[in-house]
């Protein structure tokens, strides 16, 4: 056999996820909240923390988040307390609300000089980006993790959009109002979305006394 005929030999080149976390991403829980508030309050962030609290209320994907506008969440003059956009992947609208903390985190951050003339609430830097990218919203949700010691790679935006719906759930076992809050057209996707096992089931139901 010519050496022209022999098989190429390709360099093994490692698994792209190696080392990393894969699938679902966590859902952080009450305490790490809390302590992310804490520290973009202490640095004086003001477009980070209403960036981070209006994503936990949101609970929107991170195309959605980046996209709104300063007239989806602030009118006649305030902050709103509920607010309704309409998903770019389903088409279908959603509402949400909009906390006390938040909609104060938010006033801060609309009374900023960089929010001067800016239709976008999340701006870009450059004159052909209007707000950030989902890259860009990812990688402030690396920091935000990384900064209370948690593991980045089990962590993403859809962290973000599951913290509060998973809290609900807990305490609430409502599939239904959770499928509404995620703005989910199928309970099927809702049940995926939770990771609701049958032990999960279970245990509501050993709640409920008849």
């Amino acid at each position: 056999m010519s050496i022209a005929n022999l098989p190429a030999i390709r360099a093994c080149r490692p698994a792209w996820n190696k080392g990393r976390i894969v699938g679902q991403k966590r859902p952080l829980l009450p305490k790490h909240v809390w302590a992310i508030r804490v520290r973009l309050e202490i640095s004086g962030n003001a477009r980070d923390l209403a960036l981070f609290n209006l994503a936990i209320d949101s609970k929107l994907r991170g195309c959605d988040l980046v996209r709104l506008k300063v007239a989806d969440v602030y009118a006649a003059g305030q902050v709103k307390q509920r607010a309704s956009i309409i998903q770019s992947k389903t088409r279908k609208p959603v509402r949400f609300e909009i906390a006390e903390g938040t909609r104060n985190s938010l006033g801060s951050w609309l009374d900023d000089p960089m929010m001067i003339g800016s239709q976008h609430l999340w701006p870009g830097r450059f004159h052909d980006r209007p707000h950030i990218s989902t890259r860009q919203y990812s990688r402030l949700v690396r920091d935000w993790v990384t900064s209370i010691g948690l593991e980045a790679s089990a962590y993403g935006t859809h962290s973000m959009r599951r913290t509060k719906v998973a809290q609900i759930y807990r305490k609430t076992g409502n599939l239904r109002a959770v499928q509404l809050l995620l703005g989910h057209t199928k309970m099927d996707s809702t049940v995926r979305y939770l990771g609701v096992e049958l032990e999960d089931a279970l245990a509501i139901a050993e709640a409920v006394e008849l």
